[in-house]
């Protein structure tokens, strides 16, 4: 067997194994995980999942986090899109320093700038509200979604513009009716990274949200880890179903996310 096969086969077992080992204790008990850790449930026990799906806790994370998720990332689309379209089609005085701006951003993670955010959030009253993590997780997705989206609309003939500029469009019209569907593999691939990052951020909600209605997953997570110390099979459980959400957007869209950074990186 090649040596890269034996590195793929180490990755996925390094991956693979602690996600695994998690979704099977959930089917455990807390004494059969004391007892014997690494064997498998006997009897499987679904309590644990059944009372998780039918906790409101549960639930109400999950909407919070699919509200900032969805708001995140339609606004970093959108706004992305708008942004990359102008520094690829436009040609001004100071367009690669704009760009080249955006492009430091990547430089910067969210969690670097979690204290200066909130002090600025409480300013203007976002504390404690589902808009105070939405936004400035949007804010943060603009940088790779720009640098995807750029080479990308770029690649696309100047003659396809051209034409339809001479049909009568407008700028405004090519880029909805003409760009914007030829970016489609590029536009899933920069919606399904803010969509992930928004889900799994967990810093700035712990800072902005007070209110325990208000917490999305990760914090749930936490905040159920922390009351049931002691029952280890439910934290399993209730932390493998909030996994389920990310796991399904990559499985279901592996194909288009690889296809639009491939487009990105040939253009």
């Amino acid at each position: 067997m090649p040596a890269s096969y034996l590195v793929i086969l180490l990755v996925l077992a390094i991956t693979l194994v602690p996600m695994l080992y998690l979704i099977v204790g959930g089917f455990s008990t807390t004494a059969q995980l004391n007892t014997d850790p690494n064997s498998l449930p006997h009897p499987w026990v679904w309590s644990n999942y059944g009372s998780i799906i039918t906790s409101a806790l549960f639930w109400q994370a999950v909407g919070n986090s699919a509200v900032i998720a969805v708001v995140a990332t339609g606004l970093a689309v959108t706004l992305g899109s708008m942004a990359a379209f102008a520094l690829s089609r436009y040609s001004f005085r100071g367009r690669e320093a704009v760009y080249l701006l955006f492009t430091a951003g990547l430089l910067f993670p969210l969690n670097t700038a979690v204290l200066p955010l909130f002090l600025l959030l409480q300013k203007i009253g976002l504390t404690d509200n589902l808009a105070g993590v939405a936004l400035p997780e949007a804010a943060f997705s603009l940088p790779v979604t720009i640098v995807i989206l750029r080479p990308f609309m770029r690649a696309i003939p100047g003659e396809l513009e051209d034409a339809a500029v001479v049909d009568g469009a407008t700028r405004l019209r090519f880029f909805v009716r003409i760009l914007l569907p030829l970016s489609r593999p590029a536009l899933i691939t920069v919606g399904i990274l803010a969509f992930v990052t928004s889900w799994n951020t967990y810093l700035l909600p712990l800072v902005v949200f007070t209110t325990p209605s208000h917490f999305t997953l990760p914090l749930a997570v936490a905040t159920f880890q922390s009351t049931y110390t002691q029952d280890t099979a439910r934290v399993f459980a209730f932390t493998a179903l909030s996994m389920i959400p990310a796991l399904a957007i990559f499985v279901f869209a592996q194909r288009k996310l690889v296809g639009g950074l491939v487009g990105a990186v040939k253009g």
